[in-house]
């Protein structure tokens, strides 16, 4: 992933030498177990975890003429530990030592991803505390449709949160596993008992069965639960943007000091963070595609799969822990005018009243398409700009025959739409 849009935390686990670092490890505790075991000299062992290192350069010059990394890392950390290093990878394949990393740095991301995410959902759930109340007109295909309030939206965000925070906990779980079992699972050359050691020490649980690789499902999982959370950041996103709009300016993006909106217009207020999430998400889900694709490999295993997780490995990770920063940003700063929310609410002449009619009038005997056909009718007339629906309905004989001046006031008053908005706030914050 470009600088631009890399957290250094983030980064550093998905550097070479990080990586190179749990590949010696990986070896080590592999070959201590075998001491553990008896299966490979105890002082054999010691020495290896005394001497073992790398220069990385070393390896990337190694890599050139071997034209294998796994082969050129062991070269490379032969030379330090000497004679004893004889005893490092015995009886295991590249797979083991590549894919058990592979493991660890996915479960580190994904850890990583998590506190994120929870850090997001608590400023996303004191928002929606904060505006609870705050009125605002809900849309449908863009459209006015009937009131709810800021808090309820901000509690579907956290709500929507929640769901990605389980898959994240379960793809987690999902690749959270190793194997040391050789060249093609079967433990010809290496005993069971030092993968289920091994693992055990990285945090991991062995594979129950595999190829010469983990089978690449889980790894599809973990992309996937990545994708599903930037659609979700990405709806939240656009409906900052939508919000953000000139004409209806609900919400806003901070605009700090100092910024600027644009090279040619001094005015300018953008949603540039919320836009920049937009896009992100777009390349974020695209990763999933390939990690789907990684899955049918040949037989035991081939190679197709490992140059596409190389690029997409790191810049899923790196891109969606930078997504929940960010988008941390937009809830944290996230400028807010109920004023305007009140205004847009009243836009209409109170046309989002026309459910709440329509039914009043079927309590009075009206079949529902007699009703529904009495309230378009004035409803048109609103949207026409002929004066507001409460005065035109107060003075259409038929409907204030039905209902009293009194509970047509019921039925026009806006806080019967958000009655149950704390039932709903204990439905998604109570657990």
């Amino acid at each position: 992933m470009i600088p631009r849009y890399t957290r250094p935390e983030m980064a550093e686990l998905w550097s070479d030498q990080h990586r190179l670092e749990i590949m010696l490890e990986i070896e080590l505790l592999a070959c201590e177990a075998m001491a553990e075991l008896g299966e490979v000299p105890v002082e054999a062992a010691r020495v290896c975890r005394e001497r073992a290192d790398f220069d990385i350069d070393r390896v990337f010059e190694l890599e050139k003429t071997l034209k294998h990394d796994v082969i050129a890392f062991l070269t490379a950390v032969n030379e330090h530990i000497g004679e004893e290093g004889r005893f490092l990878h015995k009886g295991m394949t590249s797979s083991d030592v590549l894919d058990t990393a592979t493991a660890v740095q996915f479960k580190e991301a994904g850890e990583l991803i998590l506190v994120e995410l929870q850090r997001v959902m608590e400023l996303v759930k004191k928002r929606a505390f904060e505006h609870r109340d705050t009125q605002c007109i809900g849309r449908s295909h863009g459209i006015h449709a009937e009131p709810t309030t800021f808090g309820l939206k901000l509690a579907g965000w956290y709500d929507e949160l929640s769901r990605s925070e389980v898959r994240i906990k379960s793809a987690i779980h999902e690749m959270s596993v190793g194997m040391i079992s050789g060249a093609v699972g079967t433990f010809a050359f290496v005993n069971p008992r030092v993968e289920e050691m091994v693992c055990a020490r990285l945090g991991l649980q062995p594979s129950p069965v595999g190829t010469q690789v983990i089978p690449r499902d889980r790894h599809a999982a973990f992309f996937s639960a990545l994708a599903l959370l930037a659609s979700s950041i990405e709806r939240f996103a656009v409906e900052v943007r939508h919000l953000q709009r000139t004409e209806v300016l609900e919400a806003e993006e901070r605009f700090t000091k100092g910024q600027k909106g644009s090279s040619a217009m001094p005015h300018k207020r953008n949603p540039i963070l919320s836009e920049n999430l937009t896009g992100l998400a777009r390349l974020i889900r695209g990763y999933a595609f390939p990690a789907m694709e990684n899955v049918a490999l040949w037989h035991e295993r081939d190679i197709s799969h490992s140059s596409v997780e190389r690029v997409i490995g790191p810049d899923a990770a790196i891109a969606s822990h930078f997504m929940l920063g960010r988008f941390a940003k937009v809830v944290e700063g996230l400028v807010v005018y109920p004023e305007n929310m009140q205004r847009n609410l009243n836009l209409l002449g109170g046309i989002h009243f026309s459910q709440r009619l329509m039914l009043a009038l079927i309590e009075t005997g009206l079949t529902r398409e007699q009703a529904y056909e009495k309230v378009q009718t004035h409803a048109m007339a609103v949207w026409r700009g002929e004066g507001q629906l409460k005065e035109l309905v107060a003075g259409d004989s038929e409907i204030s025959t039905r209902i009293s001046s009194s509970k047509l006031d019921e039925v026009f008053d806006p806080s019967a739409f958000v009655r149950h908005r704390d039932l709903i706030f204990d439905r998604v914050f109570s657990s």
